[in-house]
């Protein structure tokens, strides 16, 4: 009797152990308001599911480090790792550290270099960064009633999604009904809000004449109309426009200060990263490219996404 009930609780014990995934997560950083949305949404998620464990890090903005910690992950035996790329010109070469060492590979928000071309057991959960820059540039568009002058403040330069978002705009303004808004200025803020801030105040006392301000994210667009807001500049005048729809965001739109945002699913898109993570540590199917929808926020529904992100 006793060596049956040995063997039971043996087994038991085996069949817990193999059930028990660790998947590692490689941040770009940590101290983004998008991001930490992002990674607590995952965090929260693993928490629903037995036998799953996160090692969590932050890349601190540096490619060295977040090469070193996918390194660190698969030294440590983690069964997938998660990577919030911190330059995406770079994950060509993360793709080939985690497919050489047979390791599932998922790139979450920020879209890999080749997406199409991923080794087996990787794919990419995000949302489609073209469609944000369309909806923020269309609903822009309608406010202006097609003419007018704009400034664009764009993320990290080596970003695909910076670039994506900030080409949608341009293809925008080359319809018909928008081709009267001209693009004045367009430089980088590198998703920072102070350098929103920064990037905006010289663009003020440069003397650029603009009718609306769109922003690569909401952060660079809350610190443009911090800027604005210091030079007395009446808000009413100018259309400032982001993406993600963060909480800070909407309480900008809230208190009439921001006009257009666009919703990215954050928590979704760590859940999404989450789930095809452990499906491909466990060999099944997983489409390349899993895409979370985005969706305009305007002062007409902002209260729909209050409790959102």
């Amino acid at each position: 009797m006793k060596t049956f009930l040995y063997g039971a609780v043996l087994t038991a014990l085996l069949s817990t152990a193999a059930h028990a995934e660790t998947i590692g997560v490689s941040m770009a950083k940590f101290d983004d308001n998008f991001l930490t949305v992002l990674r607590n949404g995952m965090q929260d998620y693993a928490k629903t599911m037995k036998g799953v464990t996160l090692q969590v890090e932050d890349a601190q903005n540096d490619v060295a480090k977040q090469q070193s910690q996918i390194q660190n992950f698969i030294a440590a035996g983690v069964d997938a790792i998660i990577v919030n790329a911190v330059d995406t010109d770079a994950t060509t070469a993360m793709s080939k550290i985690a497919a050489d060492a047979k390791v599932a590979l998922v790139y979450v928000n920020r879209e890999p270099v080749n997406v199409d071309k991923l080794p087996e057991k990787q794919a990419f959960v995000a949302s489609e960064e073209t469609l944000a820059g369309t909806l923020e540039a269309k609903e822009v568009c309608r406010l202006l009633g097609g003419k007018g002058n704009a400034v664009i403040a764009m993320g990290e330069l080596s970003n695909q999604g910076a670039r994506m978002r900030t080409k949608a705009v341009h293809d925008v303004f080359a319809t018909d009904a928008c081709k009267g808004i001209k693009i004045v200025e367009e430089q980088t803020a590198n998703w920072e809000r102070t350098q929103g801030a920064d990037l905006m105040s010289n663009w003020l006392s440069s003397g650029v004449a603009f009718d609306a301000v769109i922003s690569n994210n909401d952060e660079m667009a809350i610190g443009a109309i911090q800027s604005l807001k210091a030079a007395g500049k009446d808000m009413k005048k100018v259309v400032v426009a982001g993406v993600d729809a963060t909480q800070d965001a909407l309480s900008a739109m809230q208190a009439g200060d921001l006009d257009v945002t666009v919703f990215q699913d954050a928590a979704g898109q760590g859940k999404g990263a989450l789930d095809a993570a452990l499906k491909l540590a466990k060999g099944e199917k997983v489409e390349k490219k899993v895409y979370i929808p985005f969706q305009l926020v305007t002062p007409e529904n902002v209260k729909t996404f209050v409790a959102k992100n």
